[in-house]
């Protein structure tokens, strides 16, 4: 599998309209890696704990003196690579970050590409909306917001127009920026 591509596609569940990015990483990328491509393709800011899930097993970044941590379903993804657990096409595993609020992302292995080398991987090729803001509850809480927002009358329009970034654009993505962030 060395030098091949992985053209993954990352959905935020239950995002209308659908939230997206599309990206491209080596198969032998390190699950860790991916956590990280994540989070900056889709926008978040990296401040609440994650854990990937595929067929009812957990994979999770074991810390040092975790109390929590129980061997039930739960493996330590340290040193496990994307291609342990995407290895064939339509292949999908599921990425949960902020227990609270639970952002669940379906990471779907959509084709295996060629190496193309005047790309500098990870690389974004193409996405749709912009991230919701953290802390806002989850996904159903962003769908409340955005519909607050649409009506001026409505009670709450006002404080969540204030709460959010002034320069929040629900609509907005661009590539260029998200490919200059996965590099810096």
């Amino acid at each position: 599998m060395k030098d091949q591509i992985y053209q993954i596609q990352i959905v935020l569940r239950g995002s209308k309209p659908k939230i997206w990015r599309r990206i491209l990483i080596p198969s032998d990328f390190p699950l860790f890696d991916l956590h990280e491509v994540i989070q900056i393709s889709m926008g978040w800011k990296n401040s609440h704990l994650h854990q990937f899930e595929k067929d009812n097993t957990y994979y999770i970044l074991k810390t040092e003196g975790d109390v929590f941590w129980d061997e039930r379903n739960k493996i330590d993804y340290k040193g496990l690579k994307v291609s342990d657990l995407l290895t064939k096409k339509n292949d999908k595993i599921t990425y949960q970050y902020d227990f609270g609020d639970r952002w669940e992302h379906d990471i779907f292995l959509e084709e295996l590409v060629e190496v193309d080398p005047k790309i500098i991987y990870p690389f974004c090729v193409d996405g749709k909306m912009s991230c919701p803001p953290e802390d806002c509850g989850g996904i159903h809480g962003y769908n409340e917001i955005m519909a607050i927002l649409k009506n001026p009358e409505h009670k709450y329009y006002e404080n969540y127009k204030d709460w959010l970034d002034e320069d929040f654009d629900p609509e907005y993505f661009n590539k260029d920026e998200v490919n200059k962030k996965l590099h810096d």
